[in-house]
């Protein structure tokens, strides 16, 4: 009776219960702690593989020591952020860095140190209300030296240059003609380039150089400029064209009157040498013919002229015949108002 009463008073007590709530509860804690553990775990697991995806980052197992630590290789010309407990603690260079994920240590993410470039299309209106498209490119990259600036403090870092290209842009444009815009086009990058330098610095980032490297207006307006560049170019084809028909002109005119000054010159030598001929014939003549005077010769003369002109007239048949009294008599009237002409000539001027 003594055994079976210890024994009832044994198995009746309430902490039996107590501890069974106190497993409970414990198993529950312990579940919940590794439950939260292994979700860490997947996150972890989640970015190393996209890190590794991307190639920026390499991990090697050594043998039975990769079931407890994992060795991180990073490639050159790129940094990775490592994390204490989620806290920032160091910038890893390129080479092979062991991280103890059991002490709290984890990869955040890696960030290249490479120039990389972004092109920005920007459309704004010119100051005489032309719109054109300017197409800037940023070369930029990241600092090593601020590393952890540019991987914490810019979730987005092209959208946040794009913001500042954008309001330089429409703040320096708006302000130039047209042909001045594409005249000043290097002071906008350098406009630009400042306002970016500034801002960026900040965040770990330098730029590196920045291009405008097209101002594309409307195609309207381009196919007007085109007309009116072509216009302006007939315009002076077309001067050119008649400043050269000019000189042609004059050029020809003055040959003309060379040629008509030259010509002359010798009809005067002909006649003046026709004159000489027939003094001496007369001369000549007057002195072997006694009896006949200079009259009777250049008589004479003008005959056999006259038959001379007929013969040349006669012997051509695309000639232009002057048809004149050709009797022989008629040779007489020409010699009577040759001299008659001579002698009023004479008499006028005395």
């Amino acid at each position: 009776m003594a055994g079976s009463r210890i024994a009832h008073a044994t198995l009746k007590g309430p902490s039996v219960v107590k501890e069974i709530l106190i497993g409970i509860t414990l198993g529950i804690a312990a579940g919940s702690v590794w439950k939260m553990h292994h979700w860490n775990e997947q996150r972890k697991v989640r970015a190393f593989y996209d890190l590794l995806d991307k190639g920026e980052i390499t991990v090697v197992f050594i043998g039975k020591m990769g079931q407890t630590f994992g060795c991180i290789q990073v490639d050159q010309s790129n940094v990775a952020v490592k994390e204490h407990f989620g806290k920032f603690d160091d910038v890893l260079e390129p080479g092979c860095h062991c991280l103890p994920w059991c002490v709290g240590y984890q990869l955040a993410g890696s960030l290249s140190l490479r120039v990389q470039q972004l092109d920005v299309r920007c459309e704004t209106k010119t100051k005489d209300n032309v719109f054109v498209t300017v197409v800037a490119s940023i070369q930029y990259r990241a600092l090593a030296e601020k590393a952890s600036d540019a991987f914490y403090k810019l979730s987005n870092t092209k959208a946040q240059i794009q913001a500042y290209v954008f309001d330089v842009i429409r703040a320096c444009v708006p302000k130039l003609d047209l042909d001045a815009t594409f005249e000043q086009k290097n002071d906008i990058a350098k406009a630009v380039e400042d306002e970016l330098q500034k801002a960026m610095s900040g965040y770990g980032f330098e730029i590196v150089q920045t291009l405008i490297v097209d101002i594309e207006p409307d195609a309207q307006v381009k196919r007007a400029m085109n007309e009116i560049n072509a216009a302006a170019r007939l315009r002076v084809a077309a001067n050119d064209k008649a400043e050269a028909e000019k000189i042609l002109q004059i050029k020809k005119a003055e040959g003309e009157a060379e040629s008509k000054y030259l010509s002359g010159l010798g009809i005067a030598r002909q006649r003046q040498a026709i004159v000489d001929g027939l003094r001496d014939s007369v001369l000549a003549f007057s002195e072997n013919v006694p009896g006949t005077t200079a009259k009777d010769v250049m008589d004479m003369v003008l005959v056999t002229q006259y038959f001379d002109t007929m013969k040349e007239i006669g012997a051509s048949s695309k000639s232009s015949a002057v048809f004149i009294p050709h009797g022989p008599g008629a040779v007489k009237d020409i010699a009577t108002q040759i001299r008659d002409g001579l002698l009023q000539g004479e008499s006028v001027e005395h």
